[in-house]
């Protein structure tokens, strides 16, 4: 194999490419030991664990599948953790690509003060989460907050938008797509990229707006659509930081109300951290994996839609 030293190889190398092959292995080692020990080997202690029971106290004791089996076929606040998810995934993720591109689209003209607008959307996108949790906790508030006092200024009464199990994973989205910073970037660059000479083509040849937006940007910014799908969809089954500050740190019940809010990562993290259902957590773990692998590679085998200029 040509640029790989085999073993066999090795004998013939000089003293000086050996010795920078010793310091080359030498430097990656830390690298190496790192990740035996803080991947491979919590991993691989984790699929154990799924096939026990396992308190964090006592010894794990082997009980083979039966982790699994209880959960996907007993365990009623697990089938409701996934009905909420898919809830997110469904909803929030393709509701927050369609505003956040709207938004990058807006940003990507050519108005007056447009560092400005672009500096206040990202804004929000690198305050810390439990920040954003705690104002929005007094925003959504059904007694005093802002939203509801708005909303009665204009002769609507307001939910209780984290205390209706109805409303609770809307008020959700709503501060998920307050947050869209980062993926409104990743479109505006995704549009810097795009040709201009597509578009004085598509004038000369007299097509409006809307007919440039459909047959010229989206074609030309899909594979940016697409890693914000793929990255979207990831998050959103790993969803937990601003559940767990809005209903367990703000009401003092985890995926409530009525378990509304119980979304996988907060039932997960429910009977690893708090019930110390250590092994019951890690089959948890593992089916989510698999979960997120599964609809990873149906979105892979999905994506002709997926234009790559120069392939």
């Amino acid at each position: 194999m040509d640029g790989v030293a085999s073993p066999m190889r090795l004998s013939y190398l000089t003293a000086s490419e050996k010795r920078n092959f010793r310091n080359g292995v030498l430097f990656a080692f830390p690298i190496i030991i790192g990740l035996a020990l803080f991947v491979i080997y919590p991993v691989a202690m984790s699929l154990y664990y799924s096939l026990t029971n396992y308190d964090a106290i006592r010894h794990p004791a082997f009980i083979g599948m039966r982790n699994y089996a209880t959960l996907l076929t007993k365990d009623a606040i697990f089938a409701r953790s996934i009905q909420n998810t898919l809830y997110m995934v469904l909803i929030a993720l393709p509701l927050g690509m369609i505003i956040n591109f709207a938004i990058a689209l807006l940003l990507n003209t050519k108005i007056k003060f447009l560092a400005v607008y672009r500096t206040l959307f990202y804004l929000p996108s690198i305050t810390p989460a439990v920040a954003t949790a705690m104002l929005w906790l007094w925003i959504l508030n059904p007694q005093y907050g802002l939203l509801n006092s708005i909303l009665y200024k204009l002769g609507i009464i307001g939910p209780g938008w984290l205390s209706d199990p109805a409303w609770s994973k809307p008020s959700l989205i709503l501060m998920g797509l307050w947050r869209g910073g980062n993926a409104i970037l990743i479109y505006l660059a995704g549009l810097q990229d795009v040709p201009k000479e597509l578009y004085e083509a598509a004038e000369i040849d007299g097509a409006k707006s809307l007919a440039r937006t459909v047959h010229i940007t989206l074609p030309m910014v899909s594979p940016v659509i697409f890693f914000n799908l793929i990255m979207g969809l990831i998050g959103y089954f790993q969803y937990f930081t601003e559940a767990y500050i809005m209903t367990y740190a703000g009401a003092g019940q985890l995926g409530g109300p009525a378990e509304s809010t119980m979304f996988y990562a907060t039932y997960l993290y429910q009977n690893a951290f708090m019930f110390f259902k250590m092994g019951y957590a890690s089959a948890q773990a593992w089916i989510l994996y698999i979960l997120i692998l599964l609809c990873t590679v149906l979105l892979f085998r999905t994506s002709s839609w997926v234009y790559y200029r120069g392939m």
